[in-house]
């Protein structure tokens, strides 16, 4: 029985591209569409992109799901298996550097248990005379709190080198609020892409399709990025307050060394995290909005 990656998931259909003897998809070969045994269904189960899957071919060239295999991580929004880095974009220029939203979509990264990457994408907007000391600010600010920060442009290919050599043999989700330049990163880590996307349209029999759905794109050194509306809901519906501090990676450290066990870090005699934002060992910053976050889910726990 041959083994197989979901490479992309449409319309209860699972395009399974084979797979070559280290495990990686064969590159030039056609994915096939398979339908999922109906024992998923009894189990409650269903296949995701990124999964990699037993199938049986059938007679008219299609395949069937037979079996999933154990999955290293299962994300909910976007629906993506086996990812295991989230590469978060946020933009210099139009729309402006927002830190507050950046600390949010990384709460949510956290709290799904993958590695992370920043990105400040569009630098040539920034005129040659402005000064990179701002955006050298916020490289320190967190790189403090344990992420690497890659800054990049698109139109020159600023950056891009390294990111896709973070995103090399392994399952990946681009991430980040809308216009920050997710498409045009893309595209300059795989030139001729929009081509590409159109020709495995052409080739599944479907055109090009505008349903927002999730695809794995594959890229020259193993890596495949997950081309999809990502994060896109933060609301913290998924999210238990006490979970909160734990997504603020810099805090575990000296949470651990608090008085008192399951301290909040915000009024509690002896916490650990207080003094360290006082020493300058956590920035201010991030202490601020993790405040913000946890008034701000604290209400939204007593209304519902």
């Amino acid at each position: 029985m041959p083994e197989g990656l979901i490479v992309k998931a449409l319309s209860g259909y699972y395009y399974v591209a084979q797979l070559d003897e280290e495990g990686k998809p064969l590159s030039g070969e056609q994915a096939v569409q398979c339908r999922a045994r109906g024992i998923f269904k009894k189990r409650g189960e269903s296949p995701l992109v990124g999964d990699r899957v037993k199938f049986t071919l059938t007679e008219n060239g299609e395949g069937i799901v037979d079996e999933i295999m154990k999955r290293d991580s299962e994300l909910i929004r976007p629906p993506v298996a086996n990812v295991s880095l989230a590469v978060l974009l946020f933009s210099v220029r139009e729309p402006d550097l927002n830190l507050a939203l950046m600390d949010k979509f990384l709460v949510h990264i956290e709290h799904a248990g993958l590695d992370t990457v920043i990105c400040l994408t569009k630098r040539d907007l920034l005129a040659e005379e402005e000064p990179d000391a701002s955006l050298e600010q916020v490289r320190r600010l967190y790189e403090q709190a344990g992420y690497e920060v890659v800054i990049t442009s698109s139109k020159t290919g600023l950056g891009t080198e390294r990111v896709k050599e973070l995103l090399a043999g392994r399952i990946s989700v681009f991430s980040g609020q809308s216009g920050v330049g997710k498409s045009s990163m893309l595209n300059a880590l795989k030139p001729g892409l929009a081509l590409e996307t159109s020709a495995i349209s052409f080739r599944l029999g479907r055109g090009r399709h505008t349903t927002r759905h999730v695809e794995l794109i594959p890229l020259d050194n193993g890596g495949l990025v997950a081309d999809t509306p990502g994060f896109s809901q933060l609301d913290f519906l998924e999210l238990g307050v006490e979970e909160l501090s734990s997504c603020f990676r810099e805090f575990v450290s000296y949470g651990a060394e608090c008085k008192f066990r399951g301290c909040t870090h915000i009024h509690e005699p002896g916490c650990k995290v207080a003094e360290a934002v006082e020493t300058g060992e956590i920035a201010r910053s991030r202490y601020e909005n993790y405040v913000q976050f946890f008034e701000e889910m604290k209400e939204k726990k007593r209304r519902y």
